[in-house]
């Protein structure tokens, strides 16, 4: 539990840097790409699946004449983010780099552009998601691709037991391990069933709770929940718009949730909601497949009843929060062209689904024609607990901070802005006038960094 804690949870610190633009050579795919290739990818904490990613690079490497050097680097200690720092500043170092959610855009200046890998992708698959979109393309062209390695999700994890017997909701029935949803029981599915629901389980003692401090899984929720309801905190074009009605409107809805929480939440790190749910006490928290998997390892009666859905509905539609991994080539790569292809390569659908496999479901390609593999609907139990761990329904994707400019956005998420702005008028006692003016200071301060 603990090192797949810590791979996910430093997986999102990123380096800073500035950005620019810079073009490189036209992409010519051939199967004689020759020459030497050296690639840094993230240290997957799922035992055997470096193996795999290995296997696939030098398969690949062998058909092509190509000589690869692969570098497997952990994100604990931040080695990986320190290296990718360096070789940005440098201008040496590996060909093609893994790079989590906004390290494309600090180091945009020094990737190529990959608009042609792109086209050749959505054109076979369809489009990629709207947050890996948002973290790849800038300025109207792409400058990493998005691969499944490591990229995940944060849906509810919820007690099927406890949902049904002390807030009379049957998840499993709305959220089916099935495409064939019924509409109107997901369309009911709302912020609002969802506070009465946790008011009948705090009431049993069991309470609904996650994170609200200065921790990546607080912005996991409380990103999409803020979006849920409109309450954008920086526009898209950098404007701070955190003083709002919708923002009012979502401070009020945790005025009334937070209550019901445990309080403790206030001080926990990123596994306290895994611990909160694999204690027995907790009904529900939002959280990738880890704690089920712990849970079926040492409280198998507790991983027998967690299922695996979609978040509430709010008066702007339901979102999803997550991180991903895209892979960029460096201006500086002496063969350009060759990691292009492998970009290209590990692309395509029969890469993706041994990733998959590798990874036993951990890693969601960001094509949704790509998630088709029925790895999702066999794992159990509950047989099918993990259909839903990839966005089925009408759930939109989001990174935290969404839709600000990703440097703003990292700093949101990094400084955990959300938290610290409900945290001040749930339980610092301060008034919505208050924290809105706190956080407005905030917000001009990053945008001036």
């Amino acid at each position: 539990m603990r090192k797949a804690l810590t791979s996910r949870r430093q997986f999102l610190k990123t380096a800073a840097a500035t950005a620019g633009l810079l073009a490189g050579p036209p992409f010519v795919s051939t199967s004689r790409a020759a020459g030497k290739l050296a690639i840094a990818m993230n240290d997957h904490f799922v035992p055997g699946h470096n193996d795999v990613s290995r296997k696939l690079i030098e398969d690949w490497a062998a058909a092509n004449k190509v000589e690869v050097t692969i570098d497997y680097l952990p994100p604990a200690g931040e080695k990986i983010y320190l290296t990718a720092a360096a070789e940005f500043r440098a201008g040496v170092g590996h060909d093609v780099f893994s790079l989590a959610n906004w390290q494309v855009t600090l180091y945009k200046r020094r990737l190529i552009p990959v608009d042609d890998v792109i086209s050749e992708v959505t054109k076979k698959y369809g489009p990629y998601d709207a947050g890996a979109e948002y973290l790849g393309k800038h300025d109207g062209r792409w400058y990493g691709v998005p691969l499944c390695l490591s990229t995940n999700s944060y849906p509810m994890n919820s007690r099927l037991d406890l949902w049904k017997k002390h807030a009379d909701i049957d998840l499993q029935k709305v959220f089916p391990a099935s495409l064939d949803r019924d509409k109107a029981l997901v369309d009911s599915w709302t912020y609002d069933r969802f506070l009465a629901a946790c008011r009948k389980l705090h009431a049993a003692g069991f309470p609904f709770a996650n994170p609200i401090g200065a921790t990546n899984d607080t912005g996991m929720w409380l990103g999409p929940l803020f979006t849920s309801f409109g309450a954008h905190i920086v526009d898209a074009k950098g404007n701070i718009t955190v003083n709002s009605d919708p923002v009012r409107r979502v401070l009020e809805f945790m005025k009334e949730l937070a209550p019901v929480m445990t309080p403790d939440v206030y001080a926990w790190d990123d596994a306290g909601n895994n611990r909160w749910l694999l204690s027995g006490k907790g009904s529900g928290i939002n959280n990738p497949p880890s704690v089920w998997a712990v849970a079926m390892k040492d409280v198998p009666e507790i991983g027998r009843e967690i299922w695996h859905h979609d978040n509430p509905r709010g008066p702007a539609g339901r979102f999803r929060g997550g991180s991903k991994m895209l892979l960029g080539t460096w201006d500086f790569s002496k063969n350009q062209s060759a990691a292009k292809d492998l970009l290209l390569h590990l692309s395509q659908k029969e890469q993706v689904q041994k990733l998959i496999e590798a990874g036993k479901g951990y890693d969601i390609p960001d094509i949704r024609s790509l998630r088709d593999h029925p790895i999702w609907k066999q794992i159990g139990p509950p047989k099918g607990t993990q259909f839903n761990y990839p966005i089925r329904g009408d759930e939109v994707f989001i990174i935290p901070g969404y839709p600000a400019p990703q440097a703003i956005a990292a700093q949101i998420h990094s400084k955990s802005t959300y938290g610290r702005l409900v945290a001040r008028v749930t339980q610092g006692g301060e008034s919505t006038a208050a924290a809105i003016k706190w956080a407005e200071g905030e917000l001009e301060g990053y945008s001036r960094s």
